[in-house]
């Protein structure tokens, strides 16, 4: 009677372990978040990329002029190899870091809320772009990309980047004929990142595109050219100078309006590269940052249209004589 009874006992005491296990399990599953979802619903509350914030670019006269007198407000990080600041030269007072590391280099800026201008410098003011794209959306509405560069400080700098970079070689195939918008379709997807808001999700996600540097997000125009079919090409112009002449096969998206939730950003397709152009390659880096951020395979092409029709193109022109200001500089150490 006694073995019995303490069957029983222990027989209710298993019972009662395997319910209350059960219950922990039941309330512990969280469901799983569409972190793109999430991402776009962040970035779309302060919607950076269609303000006339976007894009963030300081030019070096603006740059100079804090350099000279207010030093103290300014806060320069030079994003180019270490060779080539060391020995070529560099804006005074500015700081070298990794391509790789800019965001962690800015996120731990300590006072960064008290510089006017946190200016960003690259070679030729598209890599910078990328960067800052990403900084601005995470908040920092203080960060700025130096225009063009240090190509516009100084002619040395130049070389081998604007200098040589404007040209018309496809002034004969631009054509006049539209092309239509996809029709809308489904948000890409990126590999989970396992955090919950969308600013978490995004200080993840723009670590990891800038710590793979520029050059998935870019393009030149002879690999466009080469088959024009292989991408959906967005020409990130205003209508009217759309009208006048775009590359084969392009969308006009209008800038500030097109890439929204609300209007075309799904017509974008998620099974194709996309290309996306505008006059300088600056405002593009900032837009193919946004996409990239949302899982897009999208690429920036270089120097935009400045490089493919430079004498018959409407809109901003690189003009060596007006924007290369041949400021002084500094080299070593």
């Amino acid at each position: 009677m006694k073995a019995l009874k303490n069957l029983f006992i222990l027989l209710l005491i298993i019972s009662f372990a395997i319910l209350n296990t059960g219950c922990k399990k039941e309330t512990s599953v969280e469901p799983e978040i569409d972190e793109v979802q999430v991402l776009l619903e962040y970035l779309e509350t302060d919607n950076y990329i269609n303000t006339t914030a976007c894009p963030s670019v300081i030019n070096a006269e603006d740059v100079y002029a804090y350099v000279q007198n207010n030093p103290t407000k300014i806060y320069i990080m030079d994003v180019r190899d270490s060779a080539t600041f060391v020995t070529k030269g560099r804006i005074r007072g500015a700081f070298r870091v990794d391509y790789a590391k800019a965001i962690d280099h800015i996120m731990g800026l300590p006072n960064w809320q008290n510089y006017d201008r946190i200016v960003v410098v690259c070679y030729s003011g598209q890599s910078s772009g990328y960067i800052v794209s990403f900084l601005r959306m995470l908040g920092y509405n203080n960060v700025w990309s130096l225009k063009y560069g240090m190509s516009s400080w100084n002619e040395v700098f130049a070389q081998g980047y604007w200098l040589g970079a404007t040209g018309n070689p496809r002034a004969g195939q631009f054509t006049t004929v539209p092309a239509s918008k996809n029709p809308a379709g489904a948000l890409p997807t990126f590999e989970k990142t396992g955090k919950k808001t969308g600013k978490e999700i995004l200080i993840e996600r723009a670590k990891k595109l800038v710590a793979q540097g520029y050059t998935p997000a870019r393009i030149t125009h002879s690999d466009v050219f080469t088959n024009l079919n292989n991408y959906y090409i967005v020409d990130y112009r205003p209508a009217d100078h759309y009208n006048q002449g775009h590359i084969p096969g392009s969308v006009q998206y209008t800038p500030r309006s097109d890439l929204k939730s609300t209007t075309h950003l799904k017509t974008l397709p998620i099974n194709k590269p996309i290309v996306v152009y505008c006059y300088t390659g600056q405002t593009s880096a900032h837009i193919v940052a946004f996409l990239r951020a949302l899982g897009y395979d999208a690429r920036s092409l270089l120097y935009g249209t400045n490089a493919m029709i430079y004498d018959t193109m409407p809109g901003t022109k690189f003009v060596p004589a007006n924007d290369i200001k041949n400021y002084p500089y500094v080299t070593g150490p």
